[in-house]
């Protein structure tokens, strides 16, 4: 029978979503981060389908979301949206030595995968961890830089005025760089990695990701391991057939 456990792990709330006959066992990992004003729950579909599959699936609570909300105005929040991803790439690294200390990760294959902010974090987390076996990015963007241009242009298209100096835009810049996927591709080092997105997202470009694809395509041997599934006319909502194509593809490859 899958089970549900709501767990925390160094005060991160999570759920863990696994055979409950396997709960303490080693097994492949997926850790699924959720997109942004959403919450661990919404993800326990693809959770579900997993665990069937015999993995361990665990669905955290970003800052500010979820269990871990503090009622900020949704200005407030659009403005954290890069403090959110920053703290999901720590709490990654936080969740993955839990699970080591505990030796439930079978023979390391361990995967991340994310919806829409979660994208956004998995495609960075690929330039910080080689201990990444696979990625998932659900209508994701690999090019953080251009993306936080795109929201900042955004915001000014409204009048609104930044709450940020011009220098700490440039420290938010510089720093966005160093988790670029587009602009140092040779970190993913030939590891599978399945991107889905809708083409006409009216949030996160489907270019960023589609570009990116065809870019980073080149540099695999194995042209197998690298995945884009473009749904046409799709919107900014991952689609039942997504979530399947996905679950299909991590079990294929991790």
């Amino acid at each position: 029978m899958i089970g549900i456990f709501r767990e925390s792990i160094k005060n991160i709330p999570l759920l863990a979503v696994v055979d409950s006959s396997k709960r303490d066992e080693p097994l492949p990992v997926l850790i699924y981060f959720h997109g942004f004003t959403s919450a661990k729950e919404h993800n326990l579909p693809q959770a579900y389908l997993l665990a069937q599959r015999g993995f361990r699936v665990l669905l955290p609570d970003s800052m500010y979301h979820g269990e871990r909300n503090e009622d900020l105005s949704s200005q407030d929040l659009n403005f954290k949206f890069w403090d959110i991803v920053y703290q999901n790439l720590k709490e990654l690294q936080d969740i993955k030595d839990y699970l080591d200390q505990r030796d439930l990760i079978h023979q390391r294959r361990l995967a991340v995968g994310g919806t829409s902010m979660g994208g956004v974090t998995t495609s960075a987390a690929m330039t910080m961890y080689p201990w990444i076996q696979a990625a998932a990015v659900m209508m994701g963007s690999p090019k953080p830089v251009e993306f936080a241009q795109k929201l900042i242009a955004d915001v000014q298209q409204t009048g609104i005025e930044l709450p940020i100096s011009e220098e700490q835009l440039q420290t938010l810049m510089d720093g966005l760089k160093e988790i670029d996927l587009s602009t140092q591709p040779e970190k993913l080092y030939g590891r599978p990695i399945f991107f889905w997105h809708g083409d006409a997202d009216p949030v996160v470009p489907f270019e960023h990701s589609y570009d990116f694809y065809n870019e980073a395509i080149k540099l695999y041997k194995n042209p197998e391991n690298i995945r884009f599934l473009r749904e046409v006319g799709r919107d900014h909502k991952v689609s039942r057939f997504a979530v399947l194509e996905m679950v299909n593809w991590l079990d294929l490859v991790l």
